[in-house]
């Protein structure tokens, strides 16, 4: 008894730092489901907390006297490794979290992982990498998540899971997660009988797909069209390639259209630094490849537009899952040559009528860089303070603060950025001289 008060009392500590009055329903079944099965699959749909929702029981499990990592967590993007680690570190519980994965130095990983964390967050192969070097002793890993387990099971990442999954032979709990439910578990995972938590027919999308019809094969005159029709709101547009990320980029950016781009091809902090801006809304739109699909933290979007459609049924699923999230409502847009076979699971689907409109304005804010963050015991309500009383913004002129471990960014009005600059850069900050500068 005095266990279960203490990890309630847990959980509503680790809510109220989240600022969330309670769980949904399907985190509860999930919480349950996790404390008392060895196996759980948990399908629901994206932005409904599944990260939260295997975060809380997984932490409550984990053992304060283990030296060792005691947790591995496998997501099929660095930015969404990244993403559970800010989620894991933001509920404060007390354990040592860490993300690894490609795009940085496998030497920096070393250092970080000499005091060994109780939760390992990591993409596969950067995973199976650490597991071959033995960095660290497995046979203190009692727990397994794959998050987006449809993607990370892939046979692009087949290899390196089933040496992962060969390297771990004392596990206790094995957690997957999807927002789908069309790929089966390879059977390498050892799956005996999973308990399953469907929660993905319950939810009431308010999603709508329409098509966009381009008189020309070149559909870059059309979606700016369409995207002065739409007006100012935020919004994906994905396309397959990087080539065409490239050359619409282009395109918009001649038209002075302020966007962001995100594809895998990009160098690590570029892709970090343009989710960041879409999420603050520095940029508005986002030009993406499906990368962008799946599990991110990104703000409610209004629309996305399919530049292109993905080869498969599931991709567009998980593209359309960005919009229209947790009851809202969002549209899905199909840009579509007037020549143009569409797939056969797209259905009949109505046309939108564009109606001509001016360009889209240049967002109210902007991004600034401090070279500053955790490890320096800086925190999200320092950098506010240091904002309102060195660089005298009102409330209303501050946005988001993301804070990392080395560096925090943060969301200003952007008549203000330069006065910012000039005002806070070479000032302490808690204990430390920072730079302030604008993130390009």
């Amino acid at each position: 008894m005095n266990y279960l008060c203490r990890m309630l009392k847990n959980q509503e500590n680790i809510l109220e730092k989240l600022g969330i009055e309670q769980l949904n329903a399907m985190q509860q079944e999930a919480q349950e489901a996790i404390q008392s099965s060895a196996e759980v699959v948990l399908l629901s749909p994206t932005g409904t907390g599944k990260t939260l929702a295997f975060l809380l029981p997984v932490l409550a499990e984990l053992d304060r006297d283990c030296q060792e990592v005691q947790c591995v967590i496998i997501a099929p993007s660095r930015e969404l490794a990244i993403q559970i680690e800010q989620v894991a570190r933001e509920m404060g519980a007390g354990f040592k979290t860490n993300a690894v994965y490609g795009g940085t130095s496998f030497s920096k990983d070393r250092l970080e992982l000499k005091h060994r964390p109780a939760l390992l967050i990591g993409t596969p192969g950067r995973i199976a990498d650490h597991f071959r070097r033995e960095t660290f002793p497995t046979h203190t890993i009692k727990t397994l998540v794959l998050d987006e387990f449809d993607k990370s099971l892939e046979i692009g990442f087949e290899g390196e899971m089933k040496q992962i999954l060969a390297a771990l032979p004392d596990l206790q709990k094995k957690i997957l997660t999807s927002a789908t439910q069309k790929r089966e578990v390879p059977s390498f995972v050892r799956l005996k009988k999973p308990r399953i938590i469907n929660n993905l027919k319950e939810q009431g999308s308010q999603l709508k797909i329409k098509r966009i019809l381009s008189p020309e094969k070149d559909k870059l005159e059309t979606l700016v069209e369409a995207l002065c029709h739409i007006g100012n709101q935020p919004g994906i547009i994905f396309c397959n390639f990087k080539d065409t990320i490239q050359r619409v980029s282009a395109f918009l950016t001649e038209k002075q259209i302020s966007h962001g781009c995100f594809y895998g091809g990009m160098e690590q902090v570029d892709r970090e630094r343009a989710l960041i801006q879409f999420r603050n809304g520095s940029h508005q739109l986002l030009i993406a490849t499906d990368l962008a699909a799946r599990g991110l933290d990104i703000p409610e979007i209004k629309f996305i537009i399919h530049y292109q459609l993905p080869g498969r049924k599931d991709e567009f699923t998980h593209r359309n899952g960005r919009t229209a999230r947790m009851f809202n409502d969002g549209t899905a847009y199909v840009l579509q040559w007037e020549e143009e076979n569409l797939p056969d699971y797209m259905g009949a689907l109505g046309i939108e009528r564009l109606q001509e409109a001016p360009l889209p304005e240049s967002s109210a804010w902007t991004t600034l860089f401090i070279s500053g963050g955790r490890k320096d015991k800086i925190s999200k309500a320092d950098i506010a303070g240091f904002f309102f009383k060195q660089g005298k913004l009102n409330k209303d002129e501050l946005g988001v603060i993301e804070l990392k471990q080395d560096c925090a960014f943060v969301g200003v009005h952007a008549a203000k950025a330069d006065q910012l600059v000039e005002m806070l850069d070479k000032l302490r900050l808690k204990n430390k001289k920072v730079r302030v500068s604008l993130a390009n």
